[in-house]
């Protein structure tokens, strides 16, 4: 968490974010994903890396899905959240 704010504190356009829930309590961890979409709404473009993807595509505008190492996926994030694999693979739907 603090290096996220000594970040937020250089008026930053991009800011690469790897898993920022990490270890935190539950709490916390909406709290994070409040200032996630606050940043976004600045304009300010975020590369966000997050094994939750239920809740990285609900923010993203678009995403990336990664397999063994090569993007199997790619597009608006609204559009992804109805593929049927990550509907299986990643959401247990």
């Amino acid at each position: 968490m603090v290096a996220m704010g000594r970040g937020l504190m250089s008026r930053l356009r991009l800011c690469n974010i790897d898993e920022p829930s990490s270890g935190l309590a539950p709490l916390l961890v909406d709290e994070i994903f409040h200032i996630i979409q606050g940043l976004r709404d600045q304009g300010i473009a975020l590369f966000l890396i997050k094994q939750n993807a239920q809740q990285s595509l609900e923010i993203a505008g678009r995403a990336y899905v990664l397999g063994n190492e090569r993007v199997i996926l790619a597009g608006e994030s609204k559009q992804l959240l109805q593929e049927e694999l990550i509907r299986k693979a990643y959401l247990g739907l």
